[in-house]
């Protein structure tokens, strides 16, 4: 009794320690206590006000990138990753600036001078960027899950296949070739989409020069193995054409001398002129250059059939057929759509395009979370005529069925002059202005310029989504669910100019303001626009490099 006694006060002492806070906020005792009936000794430990854990921070959304080319870049660069979980997936580690592939193909520069590693590019993000080298070939927006294919290796399961979960998906793939389902060409053209195909154009040529130089080998097929034909009169045919030229006439012929006389270039053209997206100044001026430099144009016809040695055209306006001889055939007459993406379509009810659609802010459509910018998307803009009645209305405040122009300008920015406020229109003249309006709206052309852009203004968006969510900046929600304002302005394309190398040290530009510029200044002009848009300082001075290297001791003609 004794004993229990005892151990009684204990526990009552006990109970007074955890009633009474210490100087830290949190009570905390100690008893121990022996059994009597067992003899066990029991340690017993409490806290009468435990601190309360730290809650966890929220869980970042995951943002999922595919494709690390111009608009895929451009995006990574630019987007707050502290605010995101971001994984980028492409089977290409590196970034290539695709606007000195034609140079890459003869030596004017080195492939590794126009690419940039992916990892070292986004270091100073650190962990809030993850990379993974892997092909994605299949997009479910179901599930909000990518499905991709390791470029390097396989995982556990022993195939290489693995799924990506998203919350926000930005699909960046780029574009492929499109050969028009035209006979031989994936078997025996060279294209001009990656740095690996620039590099297989260079071998090629110096093979073609070193068969021809062979022994017992006739005239005819020299002129048939030095025999160069460019499908496609594009700025990058037509870049590739020049510095073809610049290589065989600078450099290889000297090398060559024996088989100078049979090297021939050919540029094949469906349309009426060559860079149909040019200025006709610019198109005019490429002609007459090319003809005097001994490059021939073969315009108006279209390839209908390419074989190992030959390629079969046809005339579009006789409809006669003609068979070219060839040694060496570059095919860059337009883009088509990746696999992945097609597939993609087919699941969001566009089967039928030839380019994943997308709205004014980049988003598809069909899919809330999924954007898509650079060449394998379009954008869809949305036919004013469309909501001409919604606009109507809106804009007519006092019901009197017809708006002044005061009214316009309140729903319309800029659509007329201020000083004229006392005219009115009807809505059958409403209609009408706005029915011009859309004939002039133009889709934006596939180039690395729209791409780089849409990356910046996608990237901008995501940093300022939770500001612009509370204070939105976009214009009146007219059509579709909810009110009030879009979150996000529009994307709106800046045209800065466009250059065409010609050889020669010379090339035309035609620049903002419908300036046209052509001719050896011109050709200047490009090579401090091309070494300012590199993305780094290592790429910028190795381009320099290698420019001034040609300028002193020539290509390297060697088949490495």
């Amino acid at each position: 009794m004794g004993f229990s006694f005892f151990a009684s006060r204990a526990a009552a002492r006990f109970l007074e320690d955890i009633r009474r806070p210490s100087s830290a906020g949190v009570s905390t005792a100690a008893l121990l206590l022996t059994a009597a009936s067992g003899g066990g000794i029991v340690a017993y430990a409490d806290s009468a006000r435990a601190e309360e854990a730290p809650e966890p921070p929220p869980r970042k959304k995951k943002v999922v990138v595919l494709g690390t080319g111009w608009a895929g870049t451009s995006f990574l660069k630019n987007l707050d990753s502290s605010r995101y979980e971001v994984k980028v997936i492409s089977p290409r580690n590196y970034f290539a600036f695709t606007p000195l592939l034609p140079s890459v193909t003869c030596g004017t520069v080195e492939a590794r001078s126009v690419v940039e590693p992916i990892r070292r590019m986004f270091e100073k993000k650190g962990k809030d960027v993850a990379y993974y080298e892997a092909e994605c070939f299949k997009i479910d927006p179901t599930k909000k899950a990518v499905h991709c294919r390791s470029a390097v290796g396989t995982n556990l399961d022993g195939n290489g296949d693995f799924m990506v979960d998203y919350d926000y998906l930005v699909v960046a793939l780029g574009a492929t070739v499109n050969t028009f389902n035209t006979p031989g060409v994936m078997e025996h053209c060279h294209f001009l989409k990656e740095v690996e195909d620039a590099q297989k154009i260079r071998k090629s040529v110096i093979d073609c020069f070193e068969r021809a130089s062979i022994p017992n080998i006739s005239e005819e097929e020299k002129r048939k193995i030095l025999h160069f034909v460019i499908i496609g009169g594009g700025p990058t045919g037509v870049e590739f054409a020049a510095e073809l030229h610049d290589f065989l006439v600078e450099d290889l012929v000297k090398l060559y001398p024996a088989i100078e006389q049979f090297v021939k270039i050919t540029i094949i053209q469906s349309g009426e002129h060559i860079l149909n997206t040019f200025d006709q100044r610019i198109a005019v001026f490429a002609e007459s250059k090319f003809q005097r430099d001994g490059i021939e144009l073969s315009t108006g016809f279209r390839v209908i059939k390419v074989s190992d040695d030959s390629i079969t055209v046809k005339c579009k306006s006789s409809g006669v057929e003609t068979l070219v001889p060839y040694g060496m055939a570059v095919w860059s007459a337009g883009i088509g759509t990746r696999p992945v993406i097609t597939d993609f379509m087919s699941q969001v009810g566009q089967g039928k395009r030839r380019a994943l659609a997308t709205n004014e802010w980049l988003r598809v459509p069909e899919c809330d979370s999924v954007y898509a910018i650079g060449d394998c998307s379009s954008i869809s803009q949305r036919k004013i005529m469309e909501d001409i009645s919604t606009i109507f209305k809106v804009a007519d405040k006092d019901n009197s069925g017809t708006l002044t122009l005061k009214e316009i300008n309140d729903v319309l920015e800029d659509i007329c002059d201020s000083n004229k406020e006392s005219m009115v229109v009807n809505i059958e003249e409403f209609k009408k202005a706005l029915s011009h309006v859309d004939s002039q709206v133009k889709t934006v052309p596939a180039t690395a310029q729209v791409a780089a852009q849409q990356g910046y203004y996608l990237a901008d968006c995501f940093n300022k989504k939770d500001h612009c969510i509370e204070h939105p900046e976009g214009p009146l929600r007219l059509t579709g669910s909810g009110e009030g304002h879009h979150n996000f302005r529009p994307f709106r394309y800046k045209h800065l100019g466009q250059f065409a190398p010609l050889g020669g040290e010379q090339a035309a530009a035609e620049l903002p303001g419908d300036w046209v510029s052509m001719g050896h200044s011109t050709q200047w002009l490009w090579y401090s626009v091309y070494a300012s848009k590199q993305v780094s300082w290592r790429t910028r001075v190795l381009v320099v490099s290698d420019w001034t290297r040609r300028f002193i001791f020539g290509r390297d003609s060697s088949r490495i």
